[in-house]
């Protein structure tokens, strides 16, 4: 088994084909889409292939040390993961052949007028193992 993480992207990737920002669509397009990656998940539970996922809010920030005291905090002007990263869902697969079918399958969750956003979905595999330092 192998682990994937299957990124969900607000912008930074290809256009989807149902390229409507979600503030766009109705109550009742945003329920159907919920419960379709609910019912996703779901489905890979039984399967035992999922880990875990997750949507992240829209808020965030940069932090780096610098020496002691605070370390500092910026919004900007960086291109930052909240504009871009919606959110994630990590597989434990098989092989990289499943993590791309699943992928594709995520990729058509309901958008818009319920038609499929056949959005483009990153797909990065765990490192193996931990890199090792040698003398």
């Amino acid at each position: 088994m192998a682990k994937y993480l299957l990124l969900k992207h607000y912008r930074g990737a290809p256009a989807a084909v149902n390229d409507v920002p979600m503030d766009q669509w109705s109550p009742e397009e945003v329920s159907a889409h919920m419960r379709f990656m609910h019912d996703f998940m779901a489905r890979l539970e039984k399967t035992g292939e999922f880990v875990d996922a997750q949507a992240l809010a829209p808020e965030g920030m940069w932090v780096r040390y610098e020496g002691e005291g605070r370390p500092p905090v910026t919004d900007g002007p960086f291109a930052e993961t909240k504009d871009l990263i919606a959110g994630w869902v990590v597989i434990d697969v098989d092989s990289e052949e499943r993590a791309v079918e699943l992928a594709g399958e995520l990729s058509a969750a309901p958008g818009a007028g319920g038609r499929p956003i056949h959005e483009w979905l990153e797909v990065r595999p765990f490192l193996a193992a931990t890199p090792t330092i040698t003398e």
